[in-house]
């Protein structure tokens, strides 16, 4: 039976603002079950072709991707933009449409302007995965932030969640904002002013470090270097001073408190090596959590 292009469309994942709290919920639920499947290859996508289209770098979300589409089955074709004639001036759409016409079930898009990733799945007839675009939305992210935290404290409602750091060019800010109020969360931000993306106080209120740091969860943001190049911040140092989780800082959150990163962690600077490594810590448990995770997802959007 032939799938038609709206259902092909649903299949796709692009964010969570507009993806209900039930289809969150069956992704994390789906999760759990592949969570527990102790075989390692499960191949429900056998057959299967997706490619995994990066064109911004991220190692880890890559691997992520790939483990959780080799388990399925998936025959897997991983394409980077350095290497490729984007570099040369071809579009992203018409390298999309080339990796469609080649028979693609579906792909996994990694991009850095915001809005691209939109236009690019009512152009092509294949479900589309957001692995990040721009500073729009990572949604995998934080599906696996929020599987995460129902693992460690049994459901979602009512968790006091602070998201600290570079909130501005966070897309992993953003979408545990949309995700976690859906689920009755309490989200607030602490940000240096120069690092506030105003268009979000009203969603969620910025507060002192202080008040920030008595949460149940404490997710603690990549300070984007590489952004910061017209001083809106001094130095790592400073950043640490004023907004990093030291050991100090970190000693007298509640003992029940979790700590979290998407990272890679900038060690020494949004977080101190010794607390990264400490029993709080679930930020080598959320890269475990990223595989069933996309698992699911995978499923969700391939599965006929």
């Amino acid at each position: 039976m032939m799938i038609t292009q709206p259902a092909l469309k649903d299949r796709s994942l692009l964010g969570l603002k507009d993806l209900s709290r039930d289809e969150i919920e069956s992704i994390l639920n789906r999760a759990a079950h592949w969570e527990a499947q102790k075989e390692k290859l499960v191949p429900v996508l056998e057959s299967h072709f997706v490619a995994n289209m990066f064109f911004e770098n991220s190692t880890r979300t890559r691997f992520s991707f790939e483990m959780a589409e080799k388990r399925l089955g998936a025959q897997v074709l991983n394409f980077t933009a350095a290497a490729s004639s984007v570099e040369k001036g071809e579009s992203i759409y018409d390298t999309v449409r080339t990796l469609e016409s080649m028979g693609i079930d579906g792909g996994v898009i990694r991009l850095k302007p915001s809005g691209v990733l939109q236009q690019l799945a009512q152009k092509v007839n294949v479900p589309l995965v957001n692995a990040g675009d721009g500073n729009n939305e990572h949604p995998t992210q934080a599906l696996l932030d929020l599987y995460t935290m129902r693992k460690a404290f049994g459901e979602l409602k009512g968790l006091r969640v602070s998201i600290i750091g570079d909130i501005l060019h966070s897309r992993v800010a953003r979408s545990n904002l949309w995700a976690l109020q859906k689920f009755g969360a309490d989200v607030r931000f602490c940000a240096p002013q120069t690092m506030q993306a105003p268009e979000l106080a009203e969603h969620a209120p910025y507060v002192g470090l202080e008040e920030a740091l008595n949460a149940d969860v404490v997710m603690m943001l990549r300070v984007q270097l590489e952004r910061h190049k017209h001083g809106l911040i001094t130095s790592a140092e400073d950043y640490r001073e004023h907004y990093g989780l030291t050991e100090e800082r970190a000693s007298r959150l509640k003992p029940s408190t979790i700590i979290m990163h998407p990272a890679p962690v900038n060690r020494n600077v949004e977080v101190d090596d010794a607390v990264v490594e400490s029993a709080a810590s679930r930020i080598f448990p959320q890269m475990a959590n990223g595989v069933p995770i996309r698992m699911a997802v995978m499923e969700r959007a391939m599965k006929l």
